[in-house]
């Protein structure tokens, strides 16, 4: 007889006891003398019964004990990028003090939105997601409840954010206040713009929005204009993204004292893109990034940057998820860690 035929009833008559107890045997096992539940184990075994069908046993209860993980990139990414892997370790942290089960839902071109429709899941976080993304659709249309993480903030469902826009705005203060007039940026926009202004305007993340916004605050506010500041930036989160962007602003004729990253990767690949060209950090440029990733700390030289609490953010979103309350918004603490890759501004670059 093949698994396929095999059913709980077949074993109950196999070994002579009720369909219930051999259901017990595979849910319950604590009804069940341990020398019966290894009988109604054994006999499955011999019959070819490999348990109960798990997306059946999913359909009768009306709930996975799962919790979904929607990315906004593939799963190399999110298996390579550091800030990314903290995240994940809160959200895994987070399941197993709820005892629930973790699926990651990553992007795959043309099955996005089939992906999250067809999760064994009991609801999403969402990291990172385009607003515009049609897997909103797909997720809202479950009908399940969703945490939203690096979003906009809002009144109606549950949010769990840093403030982008005050730590950015800090971080450039903290070059200004060395003396820097001369920035660049390094985005991760496929087509970030030419300038500051430019890369603004096509912002299609939250917190690409919001730390553009808060270094802009920052730089009009010393009387330096927006629109002048130059954006280099590719498609991409790694190292060599920022060593590639890196090069286009220190090749410039008219090259930046100081560089602000979206992020610490991209980050110490302007550090090795300085480093190529013989240009020494801090001395004759400053480099600031985002995130405080391990690698921040270790790399030469250390790099200034905004430490932000990923584990306890994925934390958080889980926490959120099981929560009765399905608008809530949780914000959560940074703090500007200032080390050696930023210092004052080149002595003929200095404000008077």
């Amino acid at each position: 007889m093949t698994s396929k035929h095999v059913t709980l009833a077949t074993i109950a008559a196999a070994v002579g006891v009720s369909r219930m107890t051999v259901s017990n045997a595979y849910n319950r096992p604590d009804q069940l003398s341990p020398a019966l539940r290894e009988k109604i184990l054994e006999t499955a075994r011999e019959l070819g019964y490999g348990g109960p069908d798990p997306v059946a046993r999913t359909l009768k209860r009306g709930a996975t004990g799962s919790v979904g993980v929607v990315l906004d990139y593939p799963l190399t990414t999110a298996f390579t990028d550091p800030a990314t892997v903290q995240f994940l370790q809160g959200i895994a942290a987070g399941c197993e003090e709820a005892a629930r089960g973790l699926s990651l839902v990553p992007r795959i071109e043309g099955r996005d939105e089939m992906l999250v429709g067809a999760a064994l899941v009991d609801g999403f976080v969402a990291y990172c997601v385009p607003e515009e993304d049609l897997r909103w659709d797909a997720i809202r249309a479950r009908g399940l409840p969703f945490t939203r993480v690096d979003f906009q903030p809002d009144s109606t469902t549950r949010n769990v954010n840093i403030d982008d826009e005050g730590a950015a705005r800090e971080i450039a203060e903290h070059l200004l206040a060395l003396g820097h007039r001369r920035f660049g940026i390094v985005m991760t926009q496929k087509e970030p713009g030419a300038t500051a202004a430019e890369a603004q305007e096509l912002a299609i993340y939250y917190v690409e929005s919001a730390r553009l916004a808060g270094w802009r605050a920052a730089i009009e506010a010393a009387g330096i204009e927006w629109d002048t500041i130059p954006v280099a930036g590719a498609l991409g989160h790694g190292r060599d993204i920022g060593r590639a962007a890196g090069a286009q602003l220190l090749d410039r004729a008219e090259r930046p004292t100081a560089i602000l990253a979206l992020s610490d990767l991209l980050a110490i690949g302007v550090l090795d893109a300085a480093a190529e060209r013989g240009i020494s950090v801090p001395a004759d440029l400053s480099v600031a990034g985002f995130d405080d990733i391990p690698a921040a700390a270790t790399v030469t030289p250390s790099l200034t940057t905004v430490r932000q609490p990923h584990q306890r953010k994925g934390a958080e979103a889980v926490r959120l998820l099981l929560a009765d309350d399905p608008a809530q918004n949780v914000l959560l603490p940074t703090e500007l860690v200032v080390r050696a890759s930023t210092g004052p501004a080149p002595r003929k670059e200095s404000s008077p």
